[in-house]
């Protein structure tokens, strides 16, 4: 599929953006799940300058990106530790 423009809005600034078709969905989920973040720290926090606000928001989706990826290497490793075991485990079985 082709490229499309769109306009995103976070923190109340448009942002047009040429995005792939079947990236549309992502692209503006992300912008409302990042206003949504924005609005929650206002809310609950002694914090109004959107600096700041677009900075807090940034900290805590690259947390997460972290988290998860070290979830995944962790995940993989155990994965391959298993594979390793049972290869040992059916390279003794043929032996015999």
């Amino acid at each position: 599929m082709g490229e499309i423009s769109i306009k995103i809005t976070i923190s109340d600034r448009i942002y047009p953006l040429k995005v792939n078709m079947e990236e549309e969905e992502i692209v503006r989920r992300a912008a409302k799940m990042i206003n949504e973040r924005i609005k929650d720290y206002q809310e609950n926090y002694a914090v109004r300058d959107k600096q700041d606000l677009l900075s807090m928001s940034l900290l805590h989706y690259a947390t997460a990106a972290l988290r998860t990826e070290n979830k995944v290497q962790n995940q993989d490793t155990a994965v391959a530790d298993q594979v390793e075991e049972l290869d040992v485990l059916l390279s003794d079985f043929f032996k015999k």
